[in-house]
């Protein structure tokens, strides 16, 4: 089956110049390199990484909020890079986004009725035709329809999610990244909005990319998981695989990282990730985890390894595989 997402080789680089009166030479950013993942329809891939490491780019990339440097994104069969104009904006319709901050994303001065129909008259719905999707999708979405008529301040958290999780579905779209959804929630409501999210994805039949650095949100909601460091990913399984028999160090050390109350998994915290993520600006030579890996050898430092299968299914991107 054809999958309804196929990014190959997708890179996205800043150049950035040093300020002052005496202008350095420019620099790239190297925000993601040359990252190839296929996304089937009714899935959810997860992407987990630490912060900065090209996870929300990726994924803006793959709806066309941000211009590919180069390589190529396949949505449904179409080339999405080849579009612009008219036939770009027609195409949105069907790839959406989540962001992660629920208030920052919602527009304080329209009321809420507003903010959902929004993408519809943009896309030139009659006003009629629009407030009946809005009391359809706040419904869908586990709101009165007496919230229609209130304002962004008026609402919880989790409530203002909601909304924005409203305002992504009122386009019938068949693909959602959702951008670390709950990372800026309470830990008793971030609960409430996966299991919401899976509730619609199996109602619509929606494809996910499922963005965050939480692992066990991502376990909660994944079908399969990618691991990104620095721009690149790492390792990329079935959800079980991956969290059962982790290939690559820097897996191994999130996954300790999450929290837990077993003492015997709680004395491995010796063995967490140490150190900071190198600078985008300039990535190290070879293996890009070689200056934090416990394990390095001197061929990682010399040589970049390659994303491979390593068993079925399950791809590293690791010297020591």
């Amino acid at each position: 089956m054809t999958p309804l997402i196929d990014a190959v080789d997708v890179t996205k680089h800043y150049p950035l110049r040093a300020g002052g009166w005496l202008r350095g030479p420019t620099r790239l950013l190297h925000a993601v390199d040359a990252v190839s993942l296929t996304i089937a329809r009714g899935e959810t891939l997860g992407l987990v990484g630490e912060s900065g490491c090209g996870k929300s780019t990726f994924g803006r990339l793959l709806i066309r909020l941000i211009e590919p440097t180069s390589g190529s994104i396949r949505f449904d069969g179409t080339d999405v890079t080849d579009l612009h104009g008219a036939a770009l904006r027609e195409q949105r319709r069907a790839m959406q986004i989540i962001f992660q901050d629920p208030y920052g994303a919602l527009n304080p001065r329209m009321s809420v009725e507003d903010i959902v129909a929004e993408p519809l008259i943009i896309h030139g719905a009659r006003a009629r035709a629009a407030r009946r999707e809005v009391t359809r999708l706040l419904d869908l979405v586990g709101l009165p329809d007496r919230a229609r008529a209130l304002f962004p301040h008026e609402f919880s958290g989790g409530q203002r999610q909601r909304i924005g999780i409203a305002r992504a579905l009122i386009l019938h779209p068949k693909f959602v990244v959702c951008d670390e959804p709950v990372s800026a929630l309470d830990v008793s409501v971030q609960a409430q909005i996966v299991n919401l999210l899976s509730q619609l994805q199996g109602e619509l039949g929606l494809t996910y990319l499922f963005i965050a650095h939480d692992l066990a949100v991502v376990k909660h909601i994944s079908t399969r998981v990618a691991v990104m460091y620095l721009g690149k990913v790492v390792e990329l399984a079935e959800k079980q695989a991956l969290y059962a028999a982790p290939r690559h160090p820097y897996t191994r050390a999130l996954i300790l990282s999450v929290p837990t109350s077993h003492p015997r998994l709680r004395s491995k915290k010796a063995r967490q990730l140490s150190g900071d993520i190198p600078s985008a600006l300039s990535p190290p030579i070879g293996c890009r985890f070689h200056t934090r890996c416990p394990h390095a050898m001197p061929i990682c430092r010399e040589q970049e390894p390659k994303l491979r299968e390593s068993t079925a299914g399950h791809l590293v991107a690791c010297h020591l595989e």
